[in-house]
């Protein structure tokens, strides 16, 4: 089993996430947003599941900042701008296979390893 985690290492529920998956000796693949920024495409990925709104930490610092708070976007103008401030994306975003999560998600990761190979 092998999990792809997206977020920003500063970010402590990213690090959660991460120590989550090393305690139950889990091959993660880090994808550190501050080094890599996240492409469009994953972010549609993401997108189609759960819907733009979801992917939006609006209590986030950078969202404060960027006075988005009244920003009506198209979902398609959201994404581009997500990928160029992923800092007001939820952290993290996890992927193993074709199942995706946003944000803290034990319970599900609980399940994934469980019914893994």
């Amino acid at each position: 089993m092998e999990v792809q985690i997206f977020g920003l290492k500063k970010s402590s529920e990213t690090r959660a996430a991460l120590r989550f998956f090393a305690e139950r000796r889990i091959t993660t693949h880090f994808v550190d947003f501050t080094v890599r920024g996240p492409a469009k495409g994953e972010l549609q990925r993401f997108a189609q599941k759960f819907g733009v709104g979801k992917l939006i930490d609006s209590t986030s610092r950078r969202y404060q900042e960027l006075g988005w708070g009244a920003a009506r976007y198209s979902d398609e103008t959201w994404l581009d701008r997500l990928v160029d401030e992923p800092a007001v994306l939820k952290m993290p975003l996890v992927r193993w296979q074709q199942q995706l999560t946003v944000g803290a998600a034990e319970t599900i990761w609980k399940g994934w390893i469980q019914g893994a190979p």
